[in-house]
């Protein structure tokens, strides 16, 4: 006989009543609400700034943190939306004993970014972990899947840094390699080429600064956008530089890109290492890297995980089950594994 898991109903009571903060927690025709149900299979009944919560007991335990935490946020916020929901629930779901949980101080008490469009706070115990050592380290790699927030918070470290004096120049690096795309075909010279493959840390300053003062900064040379091979021969001072997509670098540049740091600087080196599009044989310099420099000092690694996703719920599920597939492949062949893992260490 299978046992049915216990069923509980909790009600909830938000302090202070606020008509404004209750509208932004249920979100437009009560989108947030509906989300939170779906995502965690219960049923949601309101009645003012009462707020019963109807499901499996784990379930509800985690509605009511939600609930709470987003509550919290409408104080200040005024604006909530999907994604906000989307983060809180994830931090709820993915939190364990070392996690802060949702609904405590933590979030509050973790590393502030300082951008001209307002302030910028990770999310998560793996983001505030990477913010902070992005900001206590001259050299930080973060690794794992897209959607982690990566790139916008190396960004976001970037900016912050820019407005407090503390850098001068953002430079902005990516090597002229993409996933089953040539460049060859597009016009201009290798800097014009790889212009739209940067498209995503270009629409972070945006978001942080505002096209015009962006495009200003970059006519002043304040930033910079560079393909990696112009980074060869340089020594970069005072400066905070961003290498996107490091999985597609080879090791020669990879340690070309790593000895360009100078005194003042700050280098981040984000990438996915499942995520690899160099020519077949040609080893991943950010791999042979992570190996070479583990347990250097001033270096430091995050590494993100498919539940540390923060876009929609199905990326995390996707992730996941590309994590599966490639685990059972590697598993049918372990010769290949074997040699392909010798030529990477080479």
């Amino acid at each position: 006989m299978t046992n049915t898991p216990a069923q509980t109903r909790r009600t909830l009571e938000l302090t202070p009543q606020d008509p404004r903060r209750l509208s932004l927690l249920c979100g437009q025709f009560h989108e947030h609400l509906k989300l939170i149900e779906q995502r965690l299979q219960v049923q949601i009944h309101m009645r003012g700034h009462s707020l019963t919560v109807h499901g499996q007991a784990a379930a509800v335990a985690v509605a009511e943190q939600v609930i709470e935490r987003l509550y919290v946020e409408t104080e200040e916020a005024h604006l909530l939306t999907p994604e906000t929901v989307h983060l809180v629930l994830q931090i709820a779901l993915g939190q364990d004993s070392s996690a802060p949980r949702a609904g405590s101080d933590n979030d509050v008490d973790g590393p502030v970014l300082m951008t001209k469009k307002g302030a910028i706070r990770p999310r998560g115990d793996n983001q505030r972990r990477y913010v902070e050592q992005i900001l206590s380290h001259d050299i930080s790699f973060g690794i794992g899947p897209a959607g982690t927030g990566k790139s916008y918070l190396a960004v976001a470290c970037a900016v912050d840094q820019l407005e407090k004096d503390v850098i001068r120049r953002i430079i902005l690096v990516r090597p002229a390699v993409e996933a089953g795309e040539k460049l060859g075909f597009l016009p201009g010279d290798l800097s014009e080429k790889i212009n739209p493959y940067l498209r995503p840390l270009y629409d972070a300053l945006y978001e942080m600064l505002g096209a015009e003062r962006v495009a200003k900064l970059i006519e002043r040379q304040v930033i910079e956008v560079a393909p990696l091979a112009y980074m060869r021969g340089r020594t970069l001072n005072h400066a905070f530089i961003i290498l996107d997509e490091g999985q597609n670098t080879t090791p020669e540049q990879m340690k070309m890109f790593l000895t360009r740091l100078g005194y003042g600087s700050r280098a981040v080196i984000t990438g996915d290492i499942t995520q690899v599009d160099l020519p077949r044989g040609v080893p991943s310099g950010l791999a042979q890297a992570l190996r070479i420099l583990d347990g250097v000092d001033g270096i430091h690694v995050t590494r993100f995980q498919s539940r540390d996703v923060v876009r929609h719920p199905l990326v995390m599920r996707i992730v996941d089950a590309y994590e599966r597939w490639d685990a059972a492949q590697a598993a049918s062949r372990p010769d290949t594994v074997r040699a392909v893992g010798n030529g990477a260490a080479s």
